[in-house]
Formats: C-alpha cells, sequence, structure tokens
C-alpha cells in the first residue's frame, strides 16, 4: 500500500504497525521536505503568529521572528533552512527595502536633508566610536573591532510595515530616518568592503578607484535613469496590470543585482530602485496596493521567519562567554543608537516621542547585520563567540524595535489629512461617467486618488441613449464591460464602488440626474481636447453637464497615464484669490499632486499689477513652492515652461464657463491651449452657479 505497511498477527487479532514512512510520521525524525507541507506551515505560521502576539499587546513582527525560532533548526526542527527559504527571505529583504524607498520621496529627502544626513551621520558614528572601543576592550583586534562595529552601525528598518499602519510614514523625524539609513548602511557596507581588503592585504589603490566611481555612477543612473525608463514603459503599458507589476519587480530585482556586481549590498539596490520609482507609483494608485498587499503579506513575513531560524536561543547557555559578548554588544549598540538619536532629535527639535520612534526604528539589526558578520567569520576574521553574540544582539534587536516603534508611535501625530471638511465632502461620492475603454483607466485612477483619500464611494456610470429607438444587446452588452472594467480597478485599489447602468434620452441629461439621485459630490468627465462646428453652435455633452450639473465638474484629458506627471500647475486668476471656489479647488490640486507625487507650480494671471501678495503658508503651501505671475499672452508664455509630463490645471476665474472650447471673454480657452500643448495633461474645474 505505498508507503504505509502493515503485518496482520491473526493469532493475537490485532492490527500491528511496522513501518509508517508517511511525511507525517518524520515530523519529529527530520525537517518536513514536502514543498505542499513547507509552505503550508509557513503561512499557518504568518495567519496565528502575529494575531496571538497582537492580542497580547506585543507587535506581530516579533510573533512571526519568534515563530521562525520555534519551527526552525534550533527549535523543534519542523522546517530546515534551507535555499528555498534562504530565497524566499531575501527577496522579503529586498521588499522591505524596496517599500522604504517607495515611501522616501526626494522632494521629502531635500526638505529633511539636513536631518537626514545629521542623523545617519551621527547613527553611524556614534555606535563605530562605542563599538570599537567596547570589542577592544574584550580583547578583540583593531580590524575584527572595527567589522564588529560597523553591524552595530548598520540596521534594518524591521518596523516599517508598523509606521504604514498608524499612517506616520511622512513625519519628518521618519523620513529623516530612511534617509539616514541609506547613508549609515552604505557606510557600514563600506567599511566591511574596507576591513576585508585589508584583513587580506588588498587594500589598494585599485581597489578605491573602482568602488567610488562605480558607487557614484551606480548611484545617479539608478536615480536618473530608473524614472525616465519607467515612464516610458508605463506609456506604452499603462493599461496592461501585470505587465506594471511584473515590471516593478523585475526593476527592484535588477537594482539590486547590479548593486552586487559592484560590490556593494544588495539592499542599497533595492533601497534605490524604491525612491527611483516613487514619482511615478502615486500612493493610492491599484498598482502601489499590490505591491503593498504582496510585500507586506507574503515577502517580509518570509524574510521575519527566516530571520528567526538563524536564531540559536540555548547557545548562550552552551557558550557562557557569549552571553558576556552579547551583553556588551546589545548595551554598546542600544547606547549608541538612543544617542545618535536623541542628539538628532535635541538639534531639529523632534518631540521625545518621535525621538523614542527614531531610535525604535533604528535599533534592530538583521541580515545586512547577519551578512556582513558571516563573511567575517568566513575569513577567519572573528570567532564563533562573536557570531553568537551577533546573533543574540539580534533576537533582542528584534524584539525591541518593532514594541519602542508601537509603543512611542502611537503618540506620534498622524499624517496630516486635508484641513478642509468641504473638500472632504467633494471626495465623498465621486461620479465617473466611463464611455471610451481607451480613456476610462485615467479617470477612474484619478478619481480613486480622491476617493480613497476620504475613505469615499466611487460612482462609475454608463448612460445609453434610447432617443434613437431600440437599444442593441450589443450595446448593452459593451456597458456591462464598462462597468464590470471600472469596478475590478476599484476592487484592486480597495476602494468602495457602485456601478450605474442607466438608459436616458440624452447623455447629458442621464449624467446630471444619476448625480442627483446617488448624492454624487464631484463629478469627473473626460474630454477629447476639441469641439466640432456642431458642439460650438449647439453646445457639446460637457457644456450640457456644466449648465446644469448640481455639483462641481473635473473635466479632464489625459494623453498619457497619469502616473507620469512631473510637474503640476494650477492656473488661477488674480481677482479670485480668497474665494470659496479658489481654495477648494487649490486643496483639490494639492491631494492630486500629493498623490501622484508631482511637485506643485502655481501660476497667476495677473491684470493690475505683477506685485501680488499670495502668503503661500495660510494655504497649507511651503515656502519653496514655485510661484510665476502672468501678464499679457498668456498661451505664449506658458508654452516655454510646459512639457509633455506636466499637468496643468485650471481653475474656474482662469477659463471660459458658460462655452466649453469656445471663448470669447478673453480668459484662458482650454482648447487653445489642448491645440499648442496635446502631449499636456489637462484638467479644467467648474463649480455651479449659485441660485
Amino acid at each position: 500500500m505505498g508507503n504505509l505497511g502493515y503485518l496482520i498477527n491473526t493469532d493475537a487479532g490485532s492490527l500491528s504497525m511496522i513501518t509508517l514512512t508517511t511525511p507525517l510520521a518524520q515530523i519529529l525524525s527530520q525537517p518536513i521536505q514536502d514543498p505542499v507541507a513547507v509552505f503550508l506551515i509557513i503561512m499557518g505560521m504568518m495567519l496565528i503568529a502575529p494575531l496571538v502576539f497582537e492580542r497580547i499587546k506585543l507587535p506581530g513582527i516579533v510573533g512571526l521572528i519568534l515563530a521562525g525560532v520555534i519551527i526552525g533548526p534550533h527549535g523543534i526542527g519542523l522546517l530546515a533552512r534551507d535555499n528555498t527559504i534562504i530565497l524566499l527571505g531575501t527577496i522579503g529583504l529586498l521588499f522591505l527595502m524596496f517599500l522604504a524607498g517607495l515611501e522616501t520621496s526626494l522632494d521629502d529627502l531635500k526638505l529633511n536633508a539636513k536631518s537626514a544626513f545629521c542623523f545617519g551621520l551621527l547613527t553611524f558614528l556614534f555606535p563605530m566610536i562605542l563599538g570599537t572601543v567596547a570589542m577592544m576592550g574584550l580583547g578583540y583586534s583593531v580590524l575584527a573591532s572595527i567589522l564588529v562595529a560597523s553591524c552595530f552601525a548598520s540596521h534594518t528598518l524591521l518596523a516599517l510595515p508598523i509606521l504604514n499602519r498608524l499612517g506616520i510614514m511622512r513625519a519628518s523625524s521618519v523620513t529623516a530616518t530612511l534617509g539616514g539609513t541609506l547613508i549609515t548602511n552604505v557606510l557600514a557596507l563600506l567599511v566591511l568592503a574596507v576591513v576585508v581588503k585589508a584583513h587580506g592585504g588588498d587594500l589598494t589603490l585599485e581597489f578605491w578607484l573602482f568602488l567610488i566611481p562605480a558607487l557614484t555612477i551606480y548611484t545617479l543612473a539608478s536615480l536618473w535613469g530608473v524614472p525616465k525608463i519607467g515612464r516610458w514603459f508605463f506609456r506604452k503599458f499603462g493599461h496592461d496590470e501585470g505587465a506594471e507589476f511584473t515590471f516593478v519587480v523585475a526593476t527592484l530585482l535588477v537594482a539590486s543585482y547590479v548593486a552586487q556586481l559592484i560590490e556593494i549590498e544588495p539592499i542599497i539596490g533595492a533601497f534605490l530602485a524604491g525612491i527611483a520609482l516613487t514619482p511615478i507609483i502615486p500612493n493610492l494608485s491599484p498598482l502601489m496596493n499590490r505591491i503593498q498587499f504582496i510585500g507586506n503579506t507574503l515577502f517580509i513575513p518570509f524574510f521575519l521567519i527566516s530571520v528567526g531560524m538563524l536564531i540559536d536561543p540555548l547557545i548562550l547557555i552552551k557558550e557562557p562567554k557569549s552571553l558576556l559578548v552579547a551583553i556588551v554588544m546589545i548595551v554598546a549598540e542600544s547606547i549608541s543608537k538612543y544617542a545618535a538619536a536623541w542628539v538628532s532629535g535635541k538639534v531639529f527639535g523632534w518631540p521625545f516621542p518621535e525621538k523614542m520612534l527614531v531610535f525604535g526604528l533604528s535599533l534592530a539589526q538583521a541580515a545586512s547585520t547577519l551578512a556582513a558578520i558571516t563573511v567575517a567569520y568566513n575569513i577567519e576574521l572573528v570567532d564563533e563567540l562573536t557570531v553568537n553574540g551577533i546573533i543574540a544582539m539580534i533576537l533582542f534587536s528584534c524584539i525591541a524595535s518593532p514594541w519602542i516603534v508601537t509603543r512611542w508611535g502611537k503618540l506620534v501625530k498622524p499624517e496630516q489629512k486635508l484641513d478642509s471638511d468641504n473638500q472632504q465632502s467633494w471626495s465623498e461620492r465621486v461620479l465617473v461617467p466611463v464611455a471610451n475603454p481607451s480613456t476610462e483607466d485615467n479617470l477612474l485612477q484619478l478619481a480613486i486618488l480622491l476617493v480613497k483619500k476620504s475613505k469615499g464611494t466611487l460612482l462609475p456610470l454608463n448612460v445609453i441613449s434610447d432617443k434613437s429607438g431600440k437599444i442593441s444587446a450589443a450595446t448593452k452588452s459593451k456597458q456591462n464591460r464598462l462597468l464590470s472594467v471600472a469596478e475590478q480597478i476599484a476592487h484592486a485599489a480597495t476602494v468602495k464602488v457602485e456601478s450605474i447602468a442607466r438608459i436616458d434620452a440624452a447623455i447629458s441629461r442621464g449624467i446630471v440626474r444619476s448625480a442627483t439621485e446617488r448624492n454624487a459630490t464631484l463629478i469627473i468627465c473626460g474630454w477629447k481636447g476639441y469641439s466640432t462646428y456642431q458642439e460650438n453652435f449647439f453646445g457639446s455633452v460637457i457644456d450640457q453637464i456644466m449648465r446644469r450639473s448640481p455639483v462641481p465638474i473635473l473635466i479632464t484629458r489625459f494623453p498619457q497615464p497619469l502616473e507620469n506627471t512631473e510637474r503640476v500647475f494650477m492656473v488661477f486668476n488674480q481677482g479670485e484669490i480668497g474665494s470659496w471656489e479658489f481654495q477648494q479647488t487649490l486643496e483639490i490640486t494639492k491631494a492630486i499632486a500629493q498623490q501622484i507625487k508631482a511637485k506643485l507650480h502655481l501660476l497667476v494671471l495677473v491684470t493690475d499689477s505683477l506685485n501680488v501678495d499670495l502668503n503661500l503658508s495660510s494655504f497649507g503651501l511651503s515656502k519653496d513652492t514655485p510661484v510665476q505671475q502672468m501678464q499679457g499672452n498668456f498661451i505664449m508664455k506658458v508654452s516655454r515652461m510646459l512639457k509633455t509630463n506636466d499637468l496643468l490645471l485650471l481653475t474656474p476665474g482662469s477659463h471660459q464657463n458658460q462655452a466649453f472650447g469656445f471663448s470669447r471673454s478673453g480668459l484662458v480657452e482650454p482648447e487653445t491651449i489642448v491645440r499648442t500643448h496635446p502631449d499636456v495633461a489637462t484638467i479644467v474645474v467648474h463649480f455651479p452657479k449659485l441660485s
């Protein structure tokens, strides 16, 4: 009977088992090898461990690490840390650093450059100095002491998922920590490379001549070249969601592999890849949702479990001297990391909870530390006691770091939401008429960015006109197909959606009636960019919607994917500054620019003088926001500024409201701009007239 053997004893009348070689019988004798069983056990740990530990008020991350200890070779030996675990754990580490990069805006780094640079240097220098002195005090050689100290200096952002859950990823102290992580990890890994070369007697001029130029070229190429390639790819294949995700993962792996080729850690490449791609992946987009979902629910938990499988808690009992080494390491690392966070917080005015948050983030040691100490052990620069002490330090830091971040992160103010109650109502229920499959995606992406910010509801609508008589089955099938695609896009972005299939005598009337009946707060319409003679004479569908709509309208034209946008230009009239419509338009413009990670520029159409006083801080804008005042021929002047990846947003006071695309008022004509710049995305804002 296959692997199951039995012997029947007829005399005793009983059934006795001689052999049982099923996988279940081998659990206690050797690690499970069956791939299905291995994956099942790990998925079970991913499900159970976080739930149990969060129930007892401990971070779920700690539960995953301890789960790895229990089921690993140093626990009950249920699983071996084989090549499969190592592979998935490595991908998880890369995903962890990649997500950290995606949450790190270069603009934020520029705004917090001083704090990031200061913290990066301090969190490198303090552990290096204190660690070197402490290890030399234990009798280690100079090179060995420097190398162990470099392990203290580097850190892994193990508690990063906690920040996402708390909504404090964009806090200035967190941004400084992310930037400082890049600095200290690069410096620590450079120390490792130098010490290894020095120990082998290979620290030559050729080494320096290769490393410094290679690292410089690699960094510049990543930050400049990856966004260029990404925008081209999204422009060509932006409607294929699977291709987008595959491109992002491929970019992550290529950047990590190239980093390894030039003899720096792959995690640095993963972090740089995230920073390079962040301008073209909106925060609340379906693509970002997929990346975060796959990383946080699969690969990163694999990494945490694989780290736990490395830890042998009994080693401290087996080797008593390891306990002394481990205590010295833990104390030296904790004091130096706290000192770096405290001094940085003192200099830049961080409140105490943020100092503790930075300390907790920078405390965790994991794979980069293990990689460094493994290299040192392989070249016999350090002994097994040092490796055991490092593992004990990792165990302590991996438990303490998430606990500290959870404890003090709750006291840090989360990312500030839009401060206008009216703006929140704008995006509560957003109606999007969908009729063209080629433009549907961008309209829905814009609506999703606004709806998800306020946790509102998306209302995709398709109207069929029965003016000409009977409606064909093909027309109904097309309507169902368009709405089905809209629902899929909304569900992928975890947005509430209510599809509307309508039949009416006129398209415009069906849109306006649906907006009224479904309590829509905003309508987002697509626009082809020009008007026919018939539309100029009788009025287009958009003109009719604008005359009758009870809610604000965003009239949009996207010649290429929304995520390709690099700059957002908001054009407004001098006379509308301070009005309610201007404030609402500015809020929604800020929301769009923030979510697509584009730089906001203000263009003021001046009629009287070129000395318009615009208090940026009163509108919640940075003092560095570019503001340009224009007088005279706007089209000619703005033509010199606009580029292909720009988005031009026209406020109600800057364009003609009565006949869309056919203006006699002397204001900006949207159709003229589109004819002059067909590759530039355009949004025209319209408010209903108050009766």
